[in-house]
């Protein structure tokens, strides 16, 4: 006879399935106890990223990224999951363990009802999306643990189809930028670089002087008129660029509309795309979106986008914030399905806690071991 968590091994699979459509920390843990044996046990505590080189955007420079790593534990098995949470976000360490201090589990018998659980969790607040990726993460973690199998076999992609992963320069002087990009080159097969200030050409060129490797670029937002971004689409065509990210501002809309249509180059949608109910006004506006699991409230419904956008018409990008290999290994449980990486959020920080995703000649390598595939270090 079966004890109960073989059962629940052996059937559930089916299950996940069907719902498709022991670490320390920098801070003390908070613990929500179910009501005894088999009830599902949530930890969580801040986790401040130290990132290796200072981060600039058209918008602002950072040094560090505010982070809470979560921990949901049950029969024996702990699914990891974390919130990271650069500016733009609007959240903090403290809206997150606030968020988190509400979310009671002991009134689910298991993790495998992941449909139930994760909409419980959404209706508890109309924000809080890093706060509600952290349990969607640490969830299909555990489930995926239950049942033995990492999430892109659950979901039925190839991990032989895992594109090659950008790795982001920053804008910087030309002699940082030189640096940075001789630090990548060899290492990756395609870089990104963050636009959207007077100084993109000479960072263009600055790249181009040390290597010919394709190139993404990310303005966000920092582009305001649609005939200059055009002209300046046109030259980046000419260097090997071969996407361009959020060229303008949230509001216009109709001018990334204007934009897109006369683009060489495919527009994605970063800024602009938050959740699932955000990407039927976005067809037309843009070539493809970005999908991000701190800002989409995690895999579950990354994987709804996924399918809402290949139903559109639209390519498909996964991105990440500065997280842990945590998050950017759950992000890469996606990535056989998607058209373009951006999942070196890892690579950027020095103190990851965890070994998962790996980049190997550039590619992203999906670990086999089961869940989101991390093992703490």
């Amino acid at each position: 006879m079966q004890n109960r968590r073989d059962f629940l091994k052996t059937s559930s699979l089916a299950l996940a399935g069907a719902a498709l459509s022991g670490c320390t920390g920098g801070g003390p843990h908070r613990f929500h106890i179910g009501k005894g044996d088999g009830r599902m046990r949530m930890k969580f505590f801040p986790y401040e990223l130290e990132l290796t080189h200072t981060f600039t955007v058209a918008s602002y420079s950072r040094k560090t990224t505010p982070d809470v790593q979560v921990e949901i534990e049950y029969e024996g098995i702990t699914g990891y999951g974390e919130a990271s949470m650069p500016p733009y976000l609007g959240q903090s360490v403290a809206s997150v363990t606030a968020f988190l201090e509400k979310v009671d589990l002991s009134q689910f018998p298991d993790p495998f009802q992941l449909e139930n659980i994760l909409s419980y969790v959404d209706s508890l607040s109309e924000g809080d999306s890093a706060a509600k990726a952290a349990i969607d993460i640490a969830l299909h973690d555990l489930v995926g643990k239950l049942i033995g199998q990492p999430w892109y076999r659950i979901w039925g992609l190839d991990a032989a189809k895992a594109p090659s992963t950008t790795y982001t320069i920053g804008i910087d002087t030309p002699e940082v930028v030189k640096e940075k990009t001789l630090e990548a080159a060899g290492r990756f097969n395609i870089l990104k670089v963050k636009v959207g200030l007077d100084s993109d050409e000479e960072m263009i060129r600055t790249i181009r002087s040390v290597t010919d490797v394709p190139l993404a670029v990310d303005a966000n937002q920092g582009w305001k008129d649609r005939s200059k971004a055009l002209d300046e689409i046109h030259w980046l065509a000419s260097q090997g660029i071969v996407m361009v990210e959020q060229p303008l501002p949230v509001n216009q809309l109709d001018d990334t509309a204007w934009l897109t249509e006369r683009s060489p180059l495919p527009i994605f949608a970063d800024e602009s795309i938050q959740r699932l109910k955000d990407i039927p006004s976005l067809a037309g506006a843009f070539s493809g979106i970005n999908i991000k699991l701190m800002k989409c409230t995690g895999m579950r419904e990354a994987w709804k986008m996924v399918s809402t956008a290949r139903a559109l018409g639209m390519k498909v990008m996964v991105g990440c914030m500065t997280e842990t290999s945590c998050a950017v290994s759950a992000a890469a449980q996606l990535s056989p399905a998607v058209d373009f990486a951006d999942l070196d959020g890892n690579l950027l920080i020095s103190n990851d806690r965890f070994r998962g995703v790996q980049v190997v000649s550039g590619k992203l390598v999906l670990p086999e071991a089961p869940g989101i595939g991390i093992s703490p270090i």
